[in-house]
């Protein structure tokens, strides 16, 4: 990359207005719902208090759900499946063309019965008549978008490096190929508070071309190359795009 790698540190924007100490992580909160999330971020909401899971590309923080539903509540041994695999993809729970729980013919009964491989989750009906399971919870969690649904899974994620050429600072981010530039921007403002008053460049055969910012990486000719990388057994960290950050006040030459 033609840049120099100095003893830049990276903004911890999250946490204050000032830049962290020099190889330390910024405090990151998913507080701001995004259209799409990674794998890692999903994954960093694995216990009952903040509980996101995955199913079929949705994203859905059931947190309020299990904090409506303490031990001593009859439905709480329910909940259990659902907290020993938060922060995972679930969708293998689910019929792909029905999106309902999946089924299995029990060979006992002869009934045609969910199949429930981690014991039965809530608002799923137990397997035989009984009185004192109510359903008045009125549309299952897993069906009810508009409750528990912030966003999607990504398809396709990679890194990139942001080079601030104010002050040389690198930053290593994870983004969603599906994201625009401005959103991977509000990314960026965890390390830099003020991510909105810089000018995105990428070097192009020597010229540092201005990207769209309303587009994609890819739609702006930044090209994900991570499964021809593993194809030809390079490492993915080998090669990260690089895209160049200018401060809108700086006066130096662009």
């Amino acid at each position: 990359r033609p840049i120099d790698r100095g003893a830049g540190q990276q903004r911890g924007a999250a946490r204050s207005m000032d830049e962290s100490k020099a190889g330390e992580a910024p405090f990151v909160v998913d507080s701001k719902q995004r259209r799409f999330y990674t794998p890692a971020e999903v994954a960093r909401h694995n216990c009952a208090h903040d509980c996101w899971v995955s199913i079929f590309g949705r994203v859905l923080d059931l947190s309020a759900l299990l904090r409506e539903i303490p031990e001593d509540h009859p439905d709480f041994d329910l909940t259990l499946p659902i907290v020993q695999h938060a922060g995972k993809d679930i969708s293998e729970w689910f019929d792909p063309a029905t999106r309902e729980v999946k089924t299995e013919l029990d060979k006992t009964t002869g009934l045609v019965l969910p199949k429930l491989p981690h014991g039965r989750f809530l608002h799923v009906a137990p397997p035989e008549p009984v009185s004192n399971w109510g359903t008045d919870f009125g549309e299952p969690w897993f069906r009810d978008d508009d409750s528990y649904c912030i966003g999607h899974l990504s398809q396709s994620v990679r890194k990139i490096v942001l080079v601030n050429m104010l002050t040389y600072q690198e930053t290593q981010l994870e983004v969603c190929d599906e994201e625009t530039l401005f959103e991977i921007q509000e990314r960026y403002a965890d390390w830099n508070a003020h991510s909105c008053s810089y000018t995105w460049k990428v070097l192009d055969e020597d010229v540092f071309r201005p990207l769209d910012m309303t587009k994609t990486l890819e739609q702006n000719g930044i090209s994900n190359e991570t499964e021809l990388f593993r194809k030809l057994s390079i490492s993915t960290e080998e090669y990260l795009p690089t895209i160049h950050v200018y401060f809108d006040d700086d006066l130096t030459e662009q």
